[in-house]
């Protein structure tokens, strides 16, 4: 094996206060109820589109699908909870406990280092420059014309970036959705027990 690649959120970052706080502030300004930061751990994975259709009440949702065609309320909700997010996305986040010093060592054994998030690209390259400046070689979030991870397109092309085939990678994730991706790209899935999902999932 020659590259370990990297989910952000639950794996390299514990970042759930961050989410949950952008997400309860838009449910706030609407009216609709507030989750316990707690709640969040089930609802991230997939990007910001469907965090925003987990956090709201089914009956909300079913209302705002009905108010406008292609989910264009839906949407403008979504972008709401971004925006809120870009101006707070470092409050509280930070990285798990010996994780630098892990980077730090697999870096030592001759080991590419990148990340691969479905996290928005420029939120994805913020943290990772605020955390671990110079560390990873490759770093991507979600772009718009690649799939949301567990779709494998994205790994494919972290994985050529790295110059190694995917085979020769280990995806590192906390949730179903990032070992679904390390199956579909053909890389060895590792999951992490210390991430919003736990160690049972």
């Amino acid at each position: 094996m020659r590259a370990f690649i990297f989910d952000l959120d639950g794996t390299l970052l514990d970042t759930l206060l961050d989410i949950g706080h952008a997400c309860n502030a838009m449910l706030a300004a609407h009216g609709y109820p507030v989750h316990q930061p707690e709640a969040y751990r089930r609802m991230v994975g997939n990007g910001f589109g469907k965090l925003v259709r987990r956090a709201l009440p089914a009956d909300a949702l079913e209302r705002l699908r009905a108010q406008e065609p292609d989910e264009r309320a839906v949407e403008a909700l979504v972008d709401e909870t971004r925006t809120v997010y870009a101006a707070h996305l470092n409050d509280a986040t930070r990285p798990y406990e010996g994780m630098p010093e892990a980077l730090r060592e697999l870096a030592g054994r001759g080991m590419a280092l990148a990340v691969f998030s479905n996290k928005p690209d420029e939120y994805t390259r913020i943290l990772i420059e605020a955390h671990f400046p110079g560390v990873f070689s490759v770093v991507r979030g979600a772009r718009p014309n690649t799939p949301l991870k567990p779709d494998p397109a994205g790994a494919f092309a972290v994985a050529a970036d790295l110059g190694t085939a995917p085979a020769q990678c280990f995806y590192v994730g906390d949730s179903d959705v990032d070992m679904l991706t390390a199956r579909h790209a053909g890389m060895a899935g590792v999951g992490v027990a210390w991430g919003f999902r736990g160690l049972e999932e």
